[in-house]
């Protein structure tokens, strides 16, 4: 048991192919999922957002034990 393949791993040969099956509208979706949506929408037009270097510099204000 001293050979280095005995916990190699090897992903299938197969490759997989993910194709939608159907578009989904908005009438499928739930009233309330539709108006958070909407709602973010908006939020992100209006610049309400952080930027991902935004939130890491106030999470590591916030709990500087944190690396």
């Amino acid at each position: 048991m001293t050979s280095k393949k005995k916990n190699k791993i090897e992903e299938p040969a197969e490759a997989y192919e993910v194709t939608p099956k159907s578009e989904v509208s908005s009438e499928e979706l739930h009233p309330v999922l539709v108006q958070l949506l909407e709602k973010s929408i908006k939020e992100i037009e209006e610049g309400k957002t952080f930027t991902h270097e935004e939130v890491m510099r106030m999470t590591k204000e916030k709990y500087p034990f944190l690396k």
